[in-house]
């Protein structure tokens, strides 16, 4: 059955372009423009989802953005809005939070046992007995949330603008566009959002079935088109207000983060539902929703039905129901009078019955509660909220628009810290008092009257100009006449309750009556107890109403009871929109061509990309890497090491400088002698480490880790700006490039290339040497970080391809062969070497690493010392060791950060973890208890299915084990 409408001026889909789609299974077709609500209406679906916490069907509310009655999946993107999300070609919808489909949903049951569920029921039930608990939270567990995360989603980054401005108009309908052309006119830089896919607010949809408001808005819209001073953003919202008008604009491709001198909220009002039984039901809507149904989607909202109306809003939409074609058997007003009497008129005139001083009692479910089959009508006191039943008529029905009345759309103007007051008049809260440069106009405002709207938007406009102090008029807006667009307490109450007030939590009156006998009493409270306006919709149509039902309970005036905290963001905001922007540019070493040639697999490694290991045909990571790694036990490995961060000081006060920066002595260091560099924090937790060579009486050259280098550069900037000391700091980590050539047949391979005697008695561990390698002039260093034979070659970036080529071909016949990262890892832990910033985290300090030798506690200052004084006085917690597993060990493998547990209880952790064939086992570093810190000593690793493995604390290096050392 089709809902659809025939073509109208000013619907926001075209016709012309046809698409296809399907939901829940089953095939369908949409026009261009249509949202997936607004397409499944036409074509007759009425349950289009379900509730969150009994399961019920579900249908449209609001149809403007604001509310989760309609949540979908389309298998990649989860909790998409129905109402406002337009439909491609080919796309697959199914409805979340249901268990086979929103008409097969079997946790339907839920709602038939809700007397068993009341608010609050998890906080009373499920913690006893005790050992039942992981029972029931596994259940509540598994009940939480709406949608399922897709965790293979992909990263989605959007971009992030900035937009300055005069004035930020936030709302584009009668007043914000009115708002927009006066202050344009002044000559103002104007920027409006809308969070619609077009601009007009109220005029796109409430017309009380004339085309009068249509001519109006055409003509206000072409003036603003025409006004090259202002930006219409639609399809947008204002997410927050932050200090000094900063206000995120958020869009479908990203955020846009305007400041603006001055700002008008002219954000209009939530329509609020009526509290009745079975209010939900699919096909009971909002007024304002079966409008923005007939005049921006040409779709009918049901083919027969009443109004139920506790303002003069009600007649307007009957009104545009009548000129769709809907039979609207009666318009039935909770108030016994004060109804406009022009507008009443119209609706009698079109043979319409009204009923005054009446409710609807109850909507009538269909089977299976997938619609309304008819409404019960009963008289309704307006003093007592009291309902006589003895009189009910039952109006059969397909559809019932509720309209009672209006709640501001102010999150705005309560983050910007607007004080608000209480309108009688109005039956709203309104601002008091503005800040400094934050204005509102129209029905966020208490203005409702279509002209005094357009007035109120230029009254606005106004003031901004006075408050940036340039001429202005002065604008008149007449007070509210007539009956309140808002009723004071909408509420119906009913002995069998489903009158629901929070749609989003399945929140009905009982509930709030019961929270507030436990106690729960302040709003705020309230809030938490029963989670009202907790959900995604943030209450913008319950809040309103608890407030009042609240009141009530309590026998206070609404003003008493306030509302509640206000916080951005104003709407669900996509993490791709939040999240930092997607560019992250790499640093290459001078031999990265060669390593792509090579076949590298890449790392990140700080800003750096390295190669981790170099593929063969056949062979895995783990096999590549254990080649790669014998290779330089047993001849040659080249690896590039151009990453590492590489500093130059210069000066008198050089040696003090590094005297006070790390732990160990440097003002005794010989020329040409290195000496490692145990860098730490205030709190005396290891930061760094790295190497320091003297390469004069004032010049020192020093490497750093990769990953810290950029921190420990300006660590070293802010320490000389502190100590005011004589000393020249130069980065040169990009100037210079770095070969490190290891294994026994190092030297011979580097002595091919260099004039330099290299010999161990010339050039013994632990010394730097400035030379020449392959014809250009390089420093050499003796290392044994990951072999105990090892030269590292330092040389102008430039060179460095130059000088690796001639390395590779010097050791084309002695097994040179590349290694990377992975296996440089291996290779450090065979050697017995931590590695900072892995086997060390954010709180380890140098006595837990067994580092004590590193630190010359007797010299004067240096950074962490008087922390290293106080932590060498408590008894040491943990202790990193060496270990190995049986060399007979098959079972699952440790992984690094596994638990180390002795008699129950966690007594450290895995490091580093990985099977050595040099050492022809698994080995690895671990954190235990002091007291298991000596050779020999055993513990237990909990691996990840929780299997305890025996491990046994050895003597480093690993390497030695083979040997039998």
């Amino acid at each position: 059955m089709s809902m659809r409408l025939p073509r109208s001026t000013g619907e926001w889909i075209n016709r012309d372009k046809v698409i296809k789609f399907s939901f829940e299974g089953k095939d369908y077709t949409a026009f261009e423009g249509d949202t997936v609500s607004s397409a499944l209406w036409a074509a007759g679906e009425r349950a289009l989802g379900r509730s969150f916490k009994y399961h019920r069907p579900r249908g449209v509310l609001s149809f403007a953005n604001h509310d989760v009655n309609v949540m979908l999946t389309d298998g990649l993107d989860t909790n998409i809005r129905g109402d406002v999300v337009t439909i491609r070609d080919g796309q697959k919808f199914v409805a979340v939070n249901t268990d086979g489909g929103v008409r097969n949903d079997k946790n339907k049951y839920i709602d038939s046992i809700s007397p068993l569920l009341p608010v609050g029921f998890y906080y009373k039930a499920f913690h006893t007995p005790r050992r039942m608990f992981p029972f029931w939270e596994n259940i509540i567990r598994k009940a939480a949330g709406l949608g399922i995360v897709n965790f293979n989603f992909p990263r989605v980054t959007k971009r992030k603008l900035n937009r300055h401005c005069d004035l930020l108009v936030i709302g584009a309908g009668p007043a914000g566009l009115s708002a927009a052309l006066v202050a344009a006119e002044a000559g103002l830089d104007v920027v409006v959002v809308d969070e619609n896919q077009y601009a007009g607010g109220s005029l796109s949809y409430d017309r009380a079935g004339s085309g009068e408001l249509a001519t109006k808005l055409a003509d206000l819209l072409s003036m603003v088109n025409r006004t090259p001073n202002i930006k219409l953003y639609t399809g947008a919202y204002a997410a927050g207000y932050y200090t000094d008008h900063l206000v995120p604009i958020v869009r479908a491709d990203g955020i846009t983060k305007v400041r603006a001198k001055s700002v008008i909220v002219a954000s209009g009002a939530f329509e609020q539902p009526p509290v009745f039984r079975n209010n939900d039901l699919p096909g009971v809507m909002l007024g304002s929703a079966a409008q923005r149904m007939i005049h921006r989607y040409s779709t009918k909202p049901f083919d027969k039905g009443l109004v139920v109306t506790a303002n003069d809003h009600g007649y307007r939409v009957a009104l545009d129901l009548i000129e769709a074609g809907v039979k609207v058997l009666a318009v039935v007003d909770l108030r016994a009078s004060g109804q406009n009497a022009d507008l009443m008129s119209n609706v009698v005139r079109k043979g319409i019955a009204v009923h005054t001083g009446q409710c609807v009692y109850e909507a009538v479910p269909t089977e299976g509660k997938f619609g309304v089959k008819e409404a019960v009508v009963c008289p309704f006191d307006e003093a007592t909220a009291t309902v006589d039943t003895s009189k009910a008529v039952t109006i059969p029905c397909d559809g019932i628009a509720m309209s009672a009345g209006w709640a501001p759309a102010a999150a705005l103007l309560y983050q910007a810290g607007t004080a608000m007051r209480y309108d009688y008049t109005v039956q709203q809260f309104v601002p008091a008092k503005l800040p400094a440069g934050v204005f509102a106009a129209g029905k966020v405002n208490g203005v409702f009257d279509l002209a005094q709207r357009v007035h109120d938007g230029a009254r606005a406009a106004n003031d901004v100009l006075r408050y940036l102090g340039k001429p202005a008029a002065d604008v008149v807006v007449s007070e509210h006449a007539g009956a309140a667009p808002s009723h004071p307490y909408p509420v119906v109450p009913h002995p069998k309750a489903k009158n629901f007030v929070d749609f989003d939590e399945d929140l009905q009156l009982k509930d709030f009556i019961n929270g507030a006998k436990e106690g729960f009493d302040n709003i705020e409270l309230m809030k938490r107890f029963t989670t009202v306006g907790m959900g995604p919709s943030q209450g913008k149509h319950s809040n309103m109403n608890a407030i009042r039902i609240l009141a009530r309970i309590r026998g206070l005036p609404v003003e008493k009871i306030g509302t509640t905290t206000a916080r951005p963001f104003f709407h669900p905001t996509p993490i791709g929109h939040l999240a930092g922007r997607g560019l992250h540019p790499h640093r290459l070493t001078p031999m990265h061509a060669w390593h792509e040639e090579a076949g590298a697999e890449f790392v990140e490694v700080g800003p750096w990309m390295r190669a981790a290991y170099y593929k063969k045909p056949g062979l895995s990571k783990a096999e590549i890497v254990q080649e790669e790694a014998l290779a330089v036990r047993h001849a040659a490995g080249i690896i590039d090491g151009g990453s590492l961060g590489k500093f130059e000081l210069q000066g008198p006060d050089a040696s003090e400088f590094l005297n006070r920066f790390y732990t160990g002595i440097f003002s005794s260091q010989k020329i040409g002698e290195t000496r490692y560099a145990l860098m730490l924090d205030e709190a005396g937790v290891v930061v760094d480490d790295g190497v320091v060579s003297r390469l004069g009486l004032e010049s020192f050259y020093v490497t750093v880790s990769t990953s810290n280098a950029a921190a420990v550069y300006r660590e070293m900037q802010r320490c000389l700006q502190t100590w005011k000391l004589n000393v020249g700091l130069t980065n040169v980590t990009g100037a210079v490039g770095l070969i490190n050539v290891a294994g026994p047949k190092a030297r011979q391979i580097v002595a091919k290339t260099t004039s330099l005697d290299i010999s161990d008695k010339a050039f013994p561990f632990g010394e730097i040497r400035e030379t020449e390698v392959a014809g250009v002039p390089a420093r050499i260093i003796r290392v044994g970080f990951v072999s105990d034979l090892a030269f590292e070659i330092h040389m102008a970036a430039g060179y460095a391809r130059h000088v690796w080529d001639a390395l590779l071909a010097a050791g084309k016949d002695e097994g040179l062969r590349p290694f990377g990262t992975d296996a440089q890892r291996l290779l450090r832990l065979e050697m017995g070497n931590h590695l900072v910033g892995h086997d060390t985290d954010g709180l380890t300090n140098p006595f837990e690493i067994g580092a004590e030798w590193a630190i010359k506690m007797a010299k004067g200052f240096f950074v962490g010392q008087r922390s290293l004084k106080i932590i060498a006085k408590r008894p040491l917690k943990k202790r990193l060791v060496p270990f190995v597993l049986d060399e007979s060990y098959k079972g699952q493998m440790p992984q690094e950060c596994n638990l180390v547990i002795e008699d129950g209880q966690i007594k450290g952790r895995t490091t580093s973890v990985s099977y050595s064939k040099s050492a022809g086992r698994v080995i690895g570093f671990a954190y235990v208890d002091p007291n298991q810190a000596s050779p020999g000593s055993r513990f237990n690793i909990r691996t990840d299915s929780g299997v305890m493995v025996k491990a046994t604390v050895v003597k480093a290096p690993f390497v030695s084990l083979q040997q039998g050392a």
